[in-house]
């Protein structure tokens, strides 16, 4: 355990941004959840999550819970998804 002051404090800094970053990523997952389960019900529905799972994304990405290639590439995988299913409706 730290017994400096500044490291003591590094500690208690540390943890805060663990848990943000715990919390940004949980709701990440629930988000791409809910969007891929919306593939199932119907196109209109699945676009609206997939658009609430970028902006959640994005924005866990911009705060540095993410890495920004990382972001960049859950949302290409999610977003082809929805694509390949309203295309695969539509034939």
């Amino acid at each position: 355990m730290a017994t400096h002051n500044s490291a003591i404090k590094r500690a208690r800094q540390n943890e805060k941004r663990r848990l943000r970053n715990k919390m940004n990523k949980t709701r990440i997952k629930s988000v791409t959840k809910s969007a891929r389960a919306a593939l199932d019900e119907s196109p209109d529905k699945a676009q609206e999550a997939l658009k609430e799972a970028m902006r959640v994304i994005d924005r866990a990405a911009g705060k540095g819970a993410l890495h920004r290639r990382t972001a960049s590439r859950k949302i290409a995988r999610l977003s082809r998804q929805v694509f390949k299913s309203q295309a695969g409706e539509q034939a």
